[in-house]
C-alpha cells in the first residue's frame, strides 16, 4: 500500500496543529489568576505567565504594607529574574517557594518586569 506525500502534508499539519492546541490550552490552564493575599501584614502576590508574559500584569497592593511576591511553575526562562527598579528589587525566582519581599513607600504605577525586559506589567500602590 503506497502512501500519496499530500496524506503525508495533511497529517503532519493536523499533528502541529494538534500539538499545538495542546501547548497553548495547557499554558493558559496553568497561568494563575490575580492572587493578592493579605495575611496580617504581608500582602502576598502569585504571578504566573500567559501569552508570553506575566499573568495578571497588573497588580494592585496596598502602601505601607509589606508585599511578598512570588513566581507559580508556569513562569520559565528569563521571566524568572525578577524585578522591580523602583524598589531596588531584582531576584532569580528559581523555584515557586523562592519570592522577593519589599514594602513599597509611596503611592503610584510601578513596571516589573524580568532582567531583560522581556516581560512585563504593573504594581499600582494605592
Amino acid at each position: 500500500m503506497e502512501i500519496k506525500k499530500s496524506t503525508l502534508h495533511l497529517l503532519a499539519v493536523i499533528l502541529i496543529v494538534v500539538i499545538g492546541g495542546y501547548f497553548l490550552v495547557n499554558n493558559f490552564e496553568n497561568s494563575s489568576a490575580e492572587k493578592v493575599v493579605v495575611t496580617e501584614d504581608i500582602q502576598e502576590v502569585v504571578i504566573g505567565m500567559k501569552d508570553y508574559n506575566y499573568y495578571p500584569n497588573t497588580v494592585e497592593v496596598e502602601l505601607g504594607k509589606t508585599v511578598r511576591i512570588s513566581l507559580d511553575s508556569s513562569v520559565g526562562g528569563c521571566f524568572r529574574d525578577f524585578t522591580i527598579r523602583d524598589f531596588g528589587v531584582r531576584k532569580y525566582l528559581k523555584t515557586p517557594s523562592d519570592y522577593v519581599e519589599f514594602t513599597p513607600t509611596k503611592p503610584g504605577t510601578y513596571t516589573f518586569a524580568c532582567s531583560m525586559g522581556m516581560g512585563t506589567g504593573k504594581l499600582i500602590v494605592k
